[in-house]
């Protein structure tokens, strides 16, 4: 083979290493004499001269292993010399490049504190722009719902109720569920705690109030959030993908009618009944933790409930459930109109519309719970 013809002559005398090749430096033959090369390199000569007179073939390989044995005398400071290369070989001698690993790269890197500072600012324009367009989108569903009033906008009656069907009737048992299982818990926990006082029996104060004024209607709003709000950014997604959306504003119709309406409407009144039955769940499981491991019975529990909550407890998480139910009907709706037309924008359009939906029915809980605190309800 051509590589096994390949030889490598290092001689050195009065200071002068000469490095002499003989035969065609191609790839096969660089793996071979790559360790003569490097212990040629150990040297320290005054001057050092390679004769590439001998040399019959080059390729990129043989043009590196030439330009690193070079670059690696002269970084040291010695004088070297290529001679009797042939002319049509400079170019790929000249053009091979040998990367220092201890140079710099000369990409200045960013402080790291800079760098999430930067990301940080982003982040919140990000957060501005986004809250910009779903105020937009807000007034835009207010508008329509006005021209239902108006007479402007033909209320669709059997989409709402398809939908009323799907966003209300369905996810009762869900919520049911985890509402019942969420007072189980909250009961046998707060009664653990409350019985090293001896006030095991305000366990029923505990779950009273927390379920009616935080817990039913938070809980039913996030797991609303993720089925039912999901479920509309992925379907007008999809309509929008395959080109529906489109072909409704061909007709002259408006997709915030025909699309957002019948859902907005259909969930402002069905997450209020969720809310209300998700109250009752979250009652029965606390109940069921009282009568077995309280030693109280229904009748003793209904009444110690009565004197620990008021009209108020109840009517507090009854009053947010219609905010919460405009804020995941406008999110999920928004989100899905804003699909670009892929699968995976629109994969990443119900997780956003579930994450932000979430995110700012908390907020507003909060704001609530403030609100309500200040007005002594």
């Amino acid at each position: 083979m051509a590589a096994a013809e390949t030889s490598l002559s290092i001689t050195e005398a009065g200071g002068e290493l000469r490095v002499g090749i003989a035969g065609p430096l191609t790839v096969e033959a660089v793996g071979r004499l790559d360790r003569q090369f490097r212990e040629a390199l150990a040297a320290s000569p005054r001057q050092v001269v390679i004769d590439a007179t001998g040399i019959t073939a080059l390729d990129s390989a043989g043009a590196w292993i030439l330009r690193r044995t070079s670059d690696g005398f002269a970084g040291r400071g010695i004088d070297v010399r290529l001679d009797g290369l042939q002319e049509r070989y400079r170019a790929l001698v000249e053009k091979a490049f040998v990367p220092d690993p201890d140079a710099p790269d000369g990409e200045e890197r960013p402080n790291p504190v800079l760098l999430v500072a930067a990301r940080a600012g982003e982040a919140m324009f990000t957060m501005a722009h986004v809250g910009r367009d779903l105020f937009g989108f807000f007034g835009l569903t207010i508008v329509s719902l006005l021209g239902i009033f108006t007479g402007r906008t033909k209320l669709r009656f059997i989409a709402l109720v398809s939908q009323l069907e799907y966003v209300g009737l369905n996810a009762v048992g869900i919520v049911s569920l985890l509402c019942f299982l969420v007072g189980v818990v909250l009961a046998y926990m707060g009664s653990l705690q409350l019985e090293r006082f001896g006030a095991a029996v305000l366990t029923v104060n505990l779950v009273g109030v927390s379920v009616l004024r935080e817990i039913g209607v938070l809980l039913t709003a996030i797991i609303v959030a993720g089925r039912s709000g999901s479920a509309f950014t992925a379907q007008i997604g999809t309509m929008k993908v395959n080109q529906e959306v489109d072909a409704l504003e061909t007709l002259g119709l408006s997709p915030v009618d025909v699309l957002v309406l019948p859902r907005l409407i259909a969930l402002f009144i069905a997450l209020p009944i969720l809310v209300f039955i998700g109250d009752i769940a979250g009652l029965a499981g606390g109940a069921m933790i009282a009568v077995l491991t309280l030693d109280l019975t229904i009748q003793q529990f209904l009444v110690q409930l009565k004197g620990a909550v008021d009209f108020w407890d109840f009517g507090t998480g009854i009053v947010k459930a219609p905010v919460f139910a405009y804020v995941i009907a406008v999110v999920g709706c928004h989100q899905g109109l804003q699909v670009s037309g892929s699968a995976e924008s629109v994969g990443f359009r119900t997780t956003k519309s579930v994450v932000e939906s979430i995110f700012i029915v908390i907020v507003l809980d909060a704001l609530f719970a403030i609100f309500f605190a200040e007005v002594g309800i």
